[in-house]
This record gives structure tokens, sequence and C-alpha cells, in this order.
């Protein structure tokens, strides 16, 4: 992840996933990382 020392994989699942007054931003969190903000061009549904 860009900004941060925390590495990601792809395929990651995050949780408590809710959408920001930008539409293009959605937040949520994952057990390593908490508060992240996703651009809503990448995430994928599972």
């Amino acid at each position: 992840m860009k900004g941060s020392s925390t590495a990601l994989e792809r395929g990651t699942v995050g949780k408590n996933i809710r959408l920001t007054d930008d539409p293009a931003e959605i937040v949520g969190r994952t057990d390593k990382v908490t508060d992240l903000l996703l651009r809503a061009g990448f995430p994928k549904e599972a």
C-alpha cells in the first residue's frame, strides 16, 4: 500500500466497508489495517 509500512496482498478481504461523501472512495478495515481508504475503481466484489 502506498504511504504505509504494512503490505496487503491481492485478495485481502475487507470488513466494515462503507461509502464516503466522495462516490469514488470506500472506507473499510482489514485485520492488519484500520481505516483503510480505497479508490472505488480497484476493489472487487467477492
